[in-house]
């Protein structure tokens, strides 16, 4: 995950660009850690001991995946909700935008009431064969408006930052479900660090690339040579070093035929050249070669958009076409087998109802999910809308919350199969929103 939403200081209030503002520090010394399990040599790979009966499933047995495959898809940095799903029937919401108001006619029509930015075209035909579900007045309960707790609540899979454990929401989620299959290859994050909502859980990996998952071999050696020595070493013996050595090297061997750069998506599907875009390309290509994958997390940022926002044009326009056409282009590449994948997207928070004086949007409370995939009851925009009126609006003129997201995020764990709910989202008492039949 890219730390590149920043265009605020986290408030509400704009700072200086993202590149000026370090780390953090348990940030930067948890890369080197993580990816140190899946890259490097053979002191590397011995690190997965613990696990070698999972190495030996990945390498020998690669189709034993029978569980749903769920992908979520953070969009950090605030999306405005209004103005993706937009409640194009309520006067209040042109009133409110005179400049950022979307023209109806511009809008892709979704019942007669609410139309989804024409950015997101790409998505009509999944809404209209009812495997889009969108639900909007979402949120949590976090009433800071603070970039840094909102997500820290949301990725917690708490209702605010005060309260709950430390862990994230996946993490406790695959920390109390047995695995379908063996698989170091269970949950993976798509990006440099590990997102917080799979902190805490021990079958979780962040990384960049599949082509991470390779021998660090020094240039100018000879690699056979090096792999073979590598596969001498640990040919014999039954201690768990030996053990572990070779179920990982046979592990790699696996990984390596995954090439991410030979993968041809079917359908037609054609992915943007976009972290996002090829992030999704490679769950796909993982989906495929059915190694155990249950989890995938990925990231878009960008989404604070204090100032230039655009309506029809501009930089949300611009992330919205990039999700738009990642998000098809998954659907399309995958076909029948999106029966066993469910796809979310959220954000932490949305945005003020009217437009500051930058002609963009300040930080607000409710913003809006879309739900894709199998199983979904889709075609429909599901929540109960609170209307745009002033007297409606919370705090300075806030959409609030109707829905809490965890709701939301429980029926689609459910739907994935066994799952704990009372450690996954302590104290919930969950309220089906009627995402699946």
């Amino acid at each position: 995950m890219k730390r590149s939403w920043w265009s605020c200081d986290g408030r509400g209030f704009r700072s200086e660009p993202p590149a000026k503002r370090p780390q953090p520090a348990a940030l930067e010394s948890d890369l080197p850690s993580r990816r140190s399990l899946l890259v490097g040599a053979a002191l590397g790979a011995i690190a997965w001991a613990s696990n070698r009966s999972a190495l030996a499933q990945v390498a020998f047995d690669p189709s034993s995946r029978d569980r749903g495959v769920l992908v979520v898809v953070f969009l950090r940095g605030g999306a405005d909700g209004l103005n993706i799903v937009v409640p194009y029937a309520e006067d209040a919401y042109y009133r409110s935008r005179p400049s950022l108001g979307i023209d109806r006619r511009s809008l892709v029509d979704l019942d007669g009431f609410f139309g989804l930015n024409p950015a997101l075209g790409p998505l009509r035909k999944h809404y209209e064969d009812g495997r889009l579900a969108i639900l909007h007045a979402v949120g949590s309960g976090d009433q800071t408006r603070s970039h840094f707790e909102a997500m820290n609540a949301m990725e917690r899979g708490l209702p605010d930052v005060r309260q709950g454990s430390a862990s994230g929401w996946l993490a406790r989620h695959l920390s109390a479900t047995e695995p379908a299959s063996p698989s170091p290859l269970r949950a993976v994050a798509f990006g440099s660090i590990m997102p917080d909502s799979l902190r805490g859980g021990t079958t979780a990996i962040a990384i960049e690339s599949l082509q991470d998952f390779r021998l660090m071999i020094p240039k100018g050696a000879a690699a056979e040579t090096i792999q073979a020595r590598l596969r001498d070493l640990y040919r014999t013996g039954s201690d768990e070093m030996a053990i572990a050595g070779r179920e990982t090297l046979d592990v790699l061997d696996t990984l390596n035929r995954l090439t991410p750069s030979e993968y041809r998506p079917s359908g037609g599907a054609q992915y943007p050249d976009s972290d996002l875009g090829q992030g999704l390309r490679q769950v796909a290509l993982l989906i495929r070669a059915g190694i155990g994958l249950e989890v995938a997390a990925l990231d878009k940022g960008g989404w604070d958009t204090h100032v230039a926002q655009g309506a029809t044009a501009g930089w949300l326009t611009y992330l919205l076409e990039d999700l738009g056409r990642s998000l098809d282009a998954f659907a399309t590449d995958l076909g029948t087998a999106m029966k066993d994948v469910t796809v979310v997207v959220m954000t932490e928070f949305g945005r003020r109802v009217a437009e500051n004086g930058g002609l963009g949007t300040d930080h607000g409370r409710a913003s809006m999910m879309m739900v894709l995939g199998g199983g979904v009851l889709g075609g429909r925009v599901l929540g109960m809308w609170p209307g745009l009126e002033p007297d409606a609006l919370e705090g300075p003129g806030d959409l609030p919350v109707t829905t809490d997201y965890r709701n939301v995020l429980s029926e689609v764990l459910q739907r994935a199969g066994k799952v704990d709910l009372g450690s996954t989202f302590p104290g919930l008492e969950a309220r089906p929103v009627g995402l699946f039949g």
